[in-house]
């Protein structure tokens, strides 16, 4: 009995791709499922936003994440999993907020997780999700 073909990798990606110079895929979507990168408190043009201020920051990561979603068929209604890392544990009720803004039950499994540091200094936070689509 052979197996159903896996489908190909597709890559994410949105009218300003603030990935693109990087070589970075805003997300990849294989089958029913889309996985985003890492999303970052970043404007269109790949620059920090709100250096200091974490609730901004987490809302514009949350946008991005929801914009990655959404090109690829899915949306903050349809994660299935969300990895938040932050520079600073103690943003953790900042950040349920925030979430509580972005999305609604069934919330998603996340993890929360405190690193040493992120891609850049400036940045408080970042996100990365496991979407389902259709």
């Amino acid at each position: 009995m052979s197996q159903p073909a896996t489908p190909a990798p597709t890559r994410v990606t949105a009218d300003s791709d603030w990935y693109a110079p990087t070589r970075i895929s805003l997300g990849i979507r294989i089958g029913d499922l889309v996985f985003t990168s890492g999303q970052a408190p970043v404007d269109e043009n790949g620059e920090t936003v709100a250096p200091g201020d974490f609730a901004a920051q987490a809302r514009q990561a949350m946008a991005h994440v929801g914009t990655v979603l959404r090109h690829a068929g899915s949306g903050l209604d349809r994660l299935v999993k969300v990895t938040v890392f932050v520079t600073d544990i103690a943003h953790q009720a900042l950040y349920a907020a925030v979430r509580e803004e972005s999305y609604a039950a069934p919330f998603p499994a996340e993890s929360f997780v405190q690193v040493a540091a992120l891609a850049d200094p400036a940045w408080l936070i970042e996100i990365e999700a496991i979407g389902a689509v259709g």
